[in-house]
């Protein structure tokens, strides 16, 4: 495997006495005979109309190329699936009963791209990661590192006892996968340039699900869901609450950081947050929308921008004059409605409800939990929690919920710290700034809807995390490197106050 140290960066593994390029032609021929016998399964798949079938051949050529990569050259495979991740969805073979207690299968879930990508990036980081600390060239994890493996060892403890044991463990690979990517990420980001090319990644991802939006807006394909009486963008995922919530975090950290981003990306940066607000306004997703105006009143605060706070109140006023059915939703938050009675909306009495069914859940198994994803399984509606806290206590146990406050506390910590290291007014201070919105938004949509293991929105948070992290260990660069103008930065924002 490649190690992403000098001074042998790109180096690659080879067998003693043989030339590299013996191996290099054996894989050739390889990748052509794969490659043709996909295609010729491919076509006869979409001769007799038979989707899995057509599709999986491409899926298969695909891993292939990305394996290669993640042994490879792990860095830009990390990278790649930054920016690849949330497209991904759209190609889905296992449609809307996915995460369902009908529909939470490997049947089901295992071969559907995303499913896929997880298995293989744990596969590479675990390699990658054991490469690294026998080389001793290792950074030394972080608090919220510890948290992350703890809640990892109290879901796997869970598992063992679950009441839906498969289910359990697609599950806690899913969470797993979130925490490698903090744990590789935490190691890869070791200079500047490095944290601005993994944030230049995310917004590639970002770029990719809005751009399948417009194009399902104008050509007619489905980009969102019937919710009661409303139409809700869900973009290329099958839930317009999943398309929400990485929508606020994306959007979040973008408007910390836009005033620093170099002249020759902030209009582009812009235009993509500004588009992004408003598919996040037509989710109708309360939770992710109020998130966001948390998170935007903190990053006002905390970098001094006023006109920020005037912007809020705009926005707020506009969507409230301008899409009626986000009015309407707000209206529901104090509606009354029985457990089982039909969709749950934005009721808070739905959620009150449902909570006092889940929590006597955990006195099967008080100390372990239930397993998780055990929840859809034991009750009437046949869902998660709504409650990342609660689900942590009645799937995981106690022992998961310590663990699971750990990693917010953690993640408070982290980007605390990284605020007191920073220079206000520095590229360096607004990732803080930034990554502090995010763990706000993350924390407050945590407490009323489903987060902890919704990779293609986690992903994200502990990335700019990641970014955080490394802001507080290092504080911030006197002039930035010659290098960074990949995604481009400058030292000192236009205007300290704008928007």
């Amino acid at each position: 495997m490649t190690l992403d140290l000098p001074p042998a960066e790109n180096a690659s593994l080879t067998v003693e006495g043989r030339r590299p390029g013996c191996w290099l032609k054996v894989i050739e021929v390889l990748l052509a005979v794969v490659v043709a016998a996909a295609s010729l399964t491919s076509a006869y798949g979409v001769l007799w109309g038979n989707t899995k079938i057509a599709l999986l051949p491409i899926a298969a050529v695909v891993a292939v190329a990305m394996a290669a990569l993640a042994f490879t050259r792990f860095s830009a495979f990390v990278l790649l699936l930054l920016g690849v991740r949330p497209i991904l969805d759209a190609v889905k073979i296992s449609g809307k009963t996915s995460g369902t207690a009908a529909g939470n299968t490997v049947a089901d879930r295992g071969l559907d791209p995303s499913a896929l990508v997880v298995v293989l990036f744990l596969l590479a980081a675990v390699l990658w990661f054991a490469a690294r600390v026998a080389s001793g060239a290792w950074v030394q994890l972080s608090p919220l590192s510890w948290a992350l493996l703890a809640f990892l060892v109290a879901g796997l403890l869970s598992v063992i006892a679950a009441i839906k044991p498969q289910a359990s463990a697609m599950e806690w690979l899913r969470i797993s996968s979130v925490a490698a990517m903090f744990l590789v990420l935490e190691q890869l980001i070791s200079s500047r340039t490095t944290m601005m090319r993994v944030i230049a990644a995310c917004y590639v991802g970002l770029l990719l699900p809005v751009l399948y939006t417009v194009g399902g807006m104008v050509l007619g394909y489905q980009v969102s869901e019937a919710h009661s009486s409303l139409s809700r963008l869900s973009g290329p995922f099958n839930q317009s609450n999943i398309f929400a919530r990485y929508l606020a975090f994306l959007v979040v950290f973008a408007i910390a950081i836009l005033p620093y981003v170099g002249r020759r990306w902030r209009l582009p940066l812009a235009a993509l947050t500004l588009i992004s607000i408003v598919f996040m306004a037509l989710s109708v997703t309360l939770t992710a929308i109020l998130g966001t105006a948390l998170a935007v009143v903190l990053i006002a605060v905390l970098q001094r921008r006023s006109r920020l706070l005037v912007s809020l109140v705009a926005a707020g006023v506009l969507a409230l004059t301008f899409l009626p059915g986000l009015a309407s939703r707000l209206m529901t938050l104090d509606s009354e409605r029985e457990v089982g009675g039909g969709a749950s909306g934005s009721s808070l009495t739905w959620r009150f409800q449902y909570w006092a069914e889940v929590l006597p859940l955990a006195n099967r198994n008080p100390w372990t939990g239930i397993g998780l994803t055990g929840t859809q399984y034991l009750t009437s509606e046949q869902k998660q929690p709504h409650n990342d806290l609660i689900r942590a206590y009645v799937e995981t146990g106690v022992v998961g919920l310590v663990a699971y406050v750990a990693v917010l506390v953690a993640l408070v910590v982290t980007v605390r710290a990284a605020l007191r290291r920073a220079t206000a007014g520095t590229l360096e201070h607004a990732v803080a700034a930034g990554a502090a919105g995010v763990v706000v938004a993350f924390i407050a949509s945590s407490f009323f809807a489903n987060v902890m293991s919704n990779v293609v929105s986690v992903w994200y948070v502990v990335a700019f995390v990641a970014a955080a992290g490394f802001v507080a260990r290092t504080g911030s660069s006197e002039s930035p490197d010659a290098d960074l103008h990949l995604p481009g930065a400058d030292v000192r924002p236009q205007s300290p106050v704008g928007v």
